[in-house]
Order: C-alpha cells, then structure tokens, then sequence
C-alpha cells in the first residue's frame, strides 16, 4: 500500500488519513503512518476517543492534566502541569484505547516503529465552532523548573511521570495527507 511506503527525499514521513465517515455526533478515519512518522502531542478537548491500533507497531504517549496542583510557573503561566498517562510501545492485535474528557490520556502522541494504521473514533469531532480545536503541545521535564524537585509535592520517584505542557503552533514537519477510503460505505441514522 503506497500510504507506508517512505521516500529517500522525506525527512519526516507524511502521515495518510482515510476519512470514513463524519456527521455532528461523531467522525470516523484511519490514520496511516510510514516507519518513524510521528502525529504529535496533541489534544481531543471536550471529546471523548477510541483508538484501535489495526496493525504494526507504534509507541504511544499520553497525559492528562493535573488539576488538584498548586504549582504553577510565574515567569510561564501558559505552561500546564500535566501527568503521563501512557508512555509504551504496542503491537497489534492489542486492547483498543479510550480517552476521555479528562481522563484516560486526552492528550497524545504516536510514533510509528513499523507501518501501523490507527482507526480513530472521535465523539462530538473536532469544531473551530464550537471550541473543539486541536492543539499541539510541547513538553519540558518537571523538574525544568527551578526548584520543582525541592517542592516535595510529589515523592521523588514519581517525578518522571510529570512535565509541563506549553501550547505550540501545528508543526511545519507534521504534513497529513488525504486520501480516499476504499472499503465499505459508512452510512448515518
């Protein structure tokens, strides 16, 4: 299937997505990813996901925001703490992943070990409309922040599952391409 293949001239591989089907309550694709393509941190705000890894194998990142904290940056107060919810390889066959609301990893990032395809079910989609835009993220360690160590909010050992999450612009590398879904109609209520 052309969607995995990578080309000599790709620095960072293009990640393929099938549209299957949309409607206002849910939206259904399969995210196409060559060897080492990489959808960033992003978010689902206000939405909840189903994830199923189809095939291959990939490395999944997750976080969910730490809301019961009070530490927060002075000099960066748009840098949120957030916790790692997930941080594993999978291979399929493998449980499917929901993310909730708030819970469950809302937050993530694939990386593609071999070629994989991920089917993702979206409900409510995203909508500029109505508040549910993606937002991409970047990650800083927890201890980045001076003293943060020495805060003894959390024990020591767990200090490595925190970072802190700062908003970014999609990045330039991350290119998706359409392409259009060849298997059976989907059709609504």
């Amino acid at each position: 299937m052309p969607y995995f293949k990578l080309f000599e001239t790709e620095e960072v591989p293009a990640v393929t997505y099938l549209h299957i089907y949309e409607c206002d309550k849910f939206s259904i694709g399969i995210f196409c990813l060559p060897p080492s393509a990489v959808i960033p941190l992003h978010n689902h705000p206000n939405m909840t996901v189903f994830s199923k890894l189809l095939f291959g194998s990939m490395h999944i990142k997750s976080y969910d925001w730490v809301s019961d904290t009070p530490i927060t940056q002075p000099l960066h107060p748009e840098r949120r703490l957030a916790k790692v919810h997930i941080d594993s390889d999978f291979t399929a066959p493998c449980e499917p992943s929901i993310l909730f609301p708030a819970a469950g990893g809302n937050m993530h990032c694939f990386t593609a070990i071999t070629p994989c395809a991920v089917l993702d079910v979206l409900g409510p989609p995203y909508s500029d409309s109505e508040g549910r835009h993606c937002t991409y993220y970047n990650t800083l360690p927890f201890t980045s922040y001076p003293g943060a160590g020495d805060l003894g909010i959390f024990p020591e050992e767990e200090l490595e599952k925190y970072a802190w999450l700062e908003e970014r612009e999609k990045p330039d590398e991350f290119v998706v391409v359409g392409a259009v879904y060849r298997g059976p109609r989907v059709t609504g209520p």
